[in-house]
C-alpha cells in the first residue's frame, strides 16, 4: 500500500505575522540591522576603514584607507569598495556597512567627483589619478564658522 503525497497548492495571499505583513517585517528587520555610527561619505573621499580581523584566537583591528569609488545597495545590503595603492600594485576591497566586521570608520578627506562610480581610476596612475579635494581656507572657515553662531542664535 503506497501512501499518497498530497500536493500543497501555494496561495498570493500576504503572510500576516503577529499582526504584520512581510514586507513591514522585512523593513523592520532591516531598521535594525543599520548603523547609526557611521559617518556621511561619497565616492570619492578618503576613508580609514577600522576591521576586525580575528587570528587564532586572538581579535584585533588592522586599518584600511583608501579611496572610495563605488557605493551601492539599500538598507541593509548597502556596501562601499575602497580602493588603495600598496607597493605600486592597486588593492580594492568591499565592505558591508552594517557588517559588525566594521568597527569604525573615519572620513579623511572629501573629494569633489562628478561621478558616482569611479572605475576610471583603475587605469589610472600618478598624478593623473588624483582626485580633486575640497580645501577650506580660513577665510572661508572663519565665515561659516560665524553663519553657523548666526543661525544657532535665531
Amino acid at each position: 500500500m503506497a501512501a499518497t503525497k498530497q500536493k500543497h497548492r501555494r496561495t498570493t495571499k500576504s503572510v500576516q505575522v503577529r499582526g504584520m505583513s512581510l514586507a513591514e517585517r522585512v523593513t523592520a528587520v532591516e531598521k535594525t540591522t543599520l548603523r547609526s555610527d557611521m559617518p556621511q561619505f561619497k565616492a570619492g573621499d578618503t576613508v580609514r576603514v577600522h576591521t576586525k580581523i580575528k587570528e587564532g584566537d586572538k581579535e584585533r583591528v588592522q586599518i584600511y584607507e583608501g579611496v572610495v569609488i563605488a557605493r551601492s545597495g539599500k538598507a541593509a545590503s548597502k556596501s562601499f569598495t575602497v580602493r588603495k595603492i600598496s607597493h605600486g600594485v592597486g588593492v580594492e576591497r568591499i565592505f558591508l556597512e552594517t557588517s559588525p566586521k566594521v568597527a569604525k570608520l573615519e572620513v579623511v578627506q572629501q573629494g569633489r567627483v562628478r561621478r558616482a562610480k569611479l572605475y576610471y581610476l583603475r587605469g589610472l596612475e600618478g598624478k593623473a589619478a588624483k582626485i580633486e579635494r575640497e580645501v577650506e581656507t580660513t577665510a572661508a572657515a572663519a565665515a561659516s564658522a560665524a553663519a553657523k553662531v548666526a543661525k544657532a542664535a535665531k
